[in-house]
C-alpha cells in the first residue's frame, strides 16, 4: 500500500512541476483569462474544447501538424515544451 501512495505523490508532483513550466500567462494574452476569447480573431475558443483536443492541437501546433492562419506562430509558442509538459496543461484549462 506504501508503493502506491508514494507512487501516486510522485505522479502528481511530477503532473505539477509539468504544468507550472507552461507559461500560461502568454496564453491567455491572446485567449482570454477565461480562455474563451478568440486569439486574433481566429482561433477556436478554447474554453470550448475538451482537454484532448487541447493536448492534441498543441502536440500538433509543436510537430507542425494542425493549425490554420496562426500555425507558425503557435510553433513558436510550443516548441520549446515537452508533450508531458503540453499534456499536464492541457489538463487545466478546457472541459
Amino acid at each position: 500500500m506504501k508503493k502506491i501512495v508514494i507512487a501516486t505523490v510522485a505522479s502528481l508532483a511530477l503532473a505539477t512541476a509539468s504544468m507550472a513550466a507552461v507559461n500560461a500567462k502568454a496564453c491567455t494574452s491572446c485567449h482570454g483569462a477565461d480562455w474563451s476569447k478568440a486569439a486574433l480573431g481566429k482561433s477556436k475558443n478554447v474554453s470550448e474544447m475538451t482537454h484532448a483536443e487541447i493536448a492534441a492541437s498543441l502536440k500538433g501546433y509543436k510537430d507542425g501538424s494542425y493549425g490554420g492562419p496562426m500555425k507558425g506562430l503557435m510553433k513558436g509558442q510550443v516548441a520549446k515544451y515537452s508533450d508531458e509538459e503540453l499534456e499536464a496543461f492541457a489538463q487545466t484549462i478546457g472541459k
